[in-house]
Order: structure tokens, then C-alpha cells, then sequence
């Protein structure tokens, strides 16, 4: 009994510990968590539907004096309009505080992908990387002749013609299908010169590609819209060499938060990775290569 009362002791003892630990390190600021270095990776990943952990990580690499250089590692087929425009514009900043931006693309830099990575001072990809596809999209469903089997009969009170466009369970009007194509048209416009600022391209070269077509990584840069082929170590290096950094530069990044929960659970999908992945109740503007 004396040795099982000890062993609960100790253990709940070793779990305070590691609960107060795991508080700690999640209220400790970030700046305090790693030492700064000269170049700094942030990685892009997945579907673009939330740009908060990203900007904050290139707003505080903005305001570290010892980090010069930030490379983004894009492996993204992009998402939702807004969070690429919002990560598109810290790095502006980052270029107007003279930090040297890199973008380095992995499997996928597509869409929304390729709208963050034309922002950088450079840009890299694998001769096999899949980019491109400069569009935007809108998709909506129409149920409405499902509703009409199981006998459901919808009724819709507004106070404007447009206030239920895109509904699932009617047909659109030719006034509808106006609006939402100005609207997605408009966006694609942003995004064409978006390419053309961040590239020092002419608005109608960007125009004769920005289609929807998706590219390799050798094809982007025979059209110009990347400057050389290569992978995250080439970057690494490269802007090593651009900063003037001697020897093995040092190399910094930010780890993923994990809600204490899922580490103790050691839960296999992060709750900001199932909120990528769960479907979407309405239809999004987006910058997104989803084939």
C-alpha cells in the first residue's frame, strides 16, 4: 500500500508538471521561444482559409532586427480569396522594412498558391511542381429537383431580388449568373495584376495565361512567372548568398501549435486541419486549383 500510494504520487506529481509546462510554453510570447537567426521558413500549407498564423509569424520575423532574409514554402493548391490578399500584403511590408523575401513551392503552388509566391523578391520551384492555374472560382449546387422527390417545397422571404443568390434549391436567373460572373471577374483582375506588379510583367502577357491553366514548375519559367528551378536547399542557399550570410546560414521556424488536448490525446489531426477539411455549408470566392 506504502509503495502504491508513492507511485500515484509521483505520478500525478509528473503530470502537474508537464500540464504547467505545456500552459507555459503556450502563454510564453513567441519571440521568447526561439533565438532569432538570419533567415527564417514559414511554411504555407494546405488549403488557404485562415491567414492569421502565417501573418503573425511574418509580422514578428518583420520586427526581429537579426532575421534579414524570410523564405515562404508554399505547398498549397490556395483557397479562399482574402487570406492569400492578406499574406500577399505582409510581405509587402516586409519588403518596405528591407527584409528579402524567397518563395520556395513544393508539390503544389497553385491558385491562391502562386498569388502568395509572385509577392517574393524570388521565386523557386521544382521543374515538376504543378502552379499556375491563375483563376478564380465560384461553385454552388442545385438540389432542386431532389427537393421537388421528397416532396420539399422551399419558401424564400427578402427583401432584395439578390439576397438569396446562389440558393441550392432554385435554378439562378441570367441576373444572378450576371452578378456572381462580375464579382468572380473582378477578383481575377486583382489576381492578373497582382502577377503583373509582382512579376514586372505587362498586364496583357499575364492575361494571355491567367486562364486557369495549370503549369510545371520548367513551364513557369519559360512563361516568367518563377526565376529559376530549384528546391528548398537551392532557396536556402541562395538567399544565403543574396544576404551575404558566410558559411551554413542559421535557419528559424516557428513550430505548430498544438491545443493541449490534442497533444494529450496525442489526437492525429490538429483541429485547424480538420476545419480545412470539412466541407464548407456555403460557397466560397476562391483562388483554388481543386480538380
Amino acid at each position: 500500500k506504502s509503495f502504491f500510494r508513492s507511485f500515484m504520487r509521483f505520478t500525478a506529481g509528473l503530470f502537474a508538471v508537464i500540464i504547467l509546462v505545456t500552459i507555459g510554453s503556450a502563454l510564453l510570447p513567441d519571440r521568447w521561444k526561439s533565438s532569432s537567426g538570419e533567415i527564417a521558413l514559414v511554411h504555407v500549407n494546405g488549403m488557404l482559409m485562415d491567414s492569421r498564423d502565417i501573418v503573425r509569424q511574418l509580422s514578428n520575423y518583420r520586427q526581429d532586427p537579426q532575421v534579414r532574409g524570410i523564405i515562404l514554402r508554399i505547398d498549397s493548391p490556395g483557397g479562399a480569396v482574402a487570406p492569400a490578399q492578406e499574406i500577399y500584403s505582409e510581405i509587402t511590408k516586409l519588403q518596405a522594412d528591407h527584409k528579402t523575401v524567397y518563395a520556395s513551392m513544393g508539390t503544389v503552388a497553385a491558385s491562391g498558391g502562386y498569388y502568395i509566391a509572385c509577392a517574393a523578391d524570388y521565386v523557386l520551384a521544382n521543374p515538376g511542381t504543378l502552379t499556375g492555374s491563375i483563376s478564380a472560382v465560384m461553385a454552388f449546387n442545385n438540389i432542386e429537383e431532389l427537393t421537388k422527390k421528397v416532396g420539399v417545397k422551399p419558401y424564400i422571404i427578402k427583401s432584395g431580388k439578390f439576397k438569396d443568390v446562389g440558393s441550392p434549391l432554385r435554378a439562378m436567373t441570367s441576373d444572378e449568373q450576371k452578378l456572381l460572373q462580375d464579382v468572380v471577374n473582378d477578383v481575377h483582375e486583382q489576381f492578373v495584376k497582382a502577377i503583373a506588379t509582382g512579376r514586372d510583367l505587362p498586364l496583357a502577357e499575364v492575361h494571355k495565361i491567367a486562364d486557369g491553366r495549370i503549369m510545371t514548375g520548367q513551364q513557369a519559367l519559360k512563361l516568367k512567372l518563377i526565376d529559376e528551378v530549384g528546391g528548398l536547399e537551392k532557396t536556402i542557399d541562395l538567399l544565403a548568398k543574396k544576404l551575404n550570410v558566410v558559411g551554413r546560414p542559421k535557419v528559424i521556424e516557428q513550430k505548430e501549435k498544438v491545443p493541449f488536448f490534442d497533444w494529450l490525446l496525442q489526437g492525429s489531426l490538429s483541429s485547424g486541419l480538420a476545419q480545412t477539411l470539412m466541407p464548407s455549408p456555403q460557397p466560397r470566392l476562391q483562388y483554388l486549383w481543386f480538380p
